[in-house]
């Protein structure tokens, strides 16, 4: 059963829940249930599954019967779960440093795309930034070695690969010709753009027809997460390029934590102003 969600505002998982930790970002291991609930009541429609090493052994998305209880939630709530941020990989990397795909992680991935086709997700989010980051062209070569040897399995699962990296624009954009599969696209991060000082003109320009999803952040340039709105992140542009570009996939909050706000108050302000820019 694969869960039809277009358009609208989903949230990534952990945002619904107290800070566990020092990381922003981590699989609620207590309250993912919870967060169900939670994301309805703030009016979101989906959220976006975390997979990170550390968490693993206890994420329900390991096991069938795991799997069964996420699709109750979602038939209960009413809230999707279309896609995973696969942050396993920022520290169990794909690409080694000399370029090479690596053997065992390959096939971890290969199992993670079934896992998310047995829960009818659309895509997954593989991220190469931050420790993932890919530093050499023979690690960007290494990643286009293992999509394309990977496109029976991607094909097999019905499960779309959408790329975060850090890479400019023209480069991203090389890499996909090189691919050129349908399957694999881009996850284009509002607040990391800005931070590395893209210009999203540019940028969207050149990935148009490759934008698979979204992550909604505010950055500072050359710096970290701040609220949304007050970082260096052009909204304005971004929203109307997706809206020239048609996009009818969800937005996916990734903002920074708010200091004396509930999780669930931080999360309704958000959703008002993505609201703001689709009127």
């Amino acid at each position: 059963m694969r869960v039809t969600v277009q358009n609208g505002i989903g949230i990534m998982q952990g945002r619904l829940s107290p800070q566990s930790g020092p990381t922003i970002q981590s699989f609620p291991i207590a309250t993912w249930r919870d967060e169900f609930a939670r994301a309805r009541e703030a009016g979101l429609c989906c959220i976006e599954w975390i997979y990170e090493t550390g968490t693993d052994g206890k994420n329900p998305l390991r096991t069938d019967e795991g799997v069964r209880a996420i699709r109750q939630a979602q038939q209960e709530t009413e809230v999707a779960i279309r896609s995973i941020c696969a942050d396993y990989y920022m520290v169990q990397h794909l690409i080694d440093p000399k370029g090479r795909p690596v053997a065992a992680v390959k096939e971890h991935l290969a199992w993670l795309l079934s896992r998310a086709a047995l829960l009818g997700c659309v895509y997954i989010v593989l991220p190469f930034v931050d420790s993932s980051s890919l530093k050499t062209p023979a690690q960007l070569d290494g990643l286009g070695t293992l999509l394309n040897s990977m496109a029976p399995v991607i094909e097999e699962h019905d499960v779309e690969i959408d790329l975060e990296t850090d890479l400019h624009p023209a480069v991203l954009s090389n890499l996909l010709l090189s691919v050129n599969h349908p399957l694999v696209r881009v996850n284009y991060d509002i607040g990391n753009s800005a931070s590395l000082g893209h210009d999203p003109r540019e940028e969207l320009t050149l990935l148009k027809g490759r934008i698979g999803s979204v992550h909604v952040k505010d950055r500072v340039r050359g710096g970290g997460t701040v609220l949304l709105g007050t970082g260096a992140a052009d909204f304005r542009c971004c929203f109307d390029a997706f809206r020239s570009m048609h996009f009818s996939r969800p937005y996916i909050l990734q903002a920074a934590r708010a200091p004396l706000v509930s999780e669930m108050e931080l999360a309704i302000r958000n959703r008002k102003f993505v609201e703001s820019y689709l009127l």
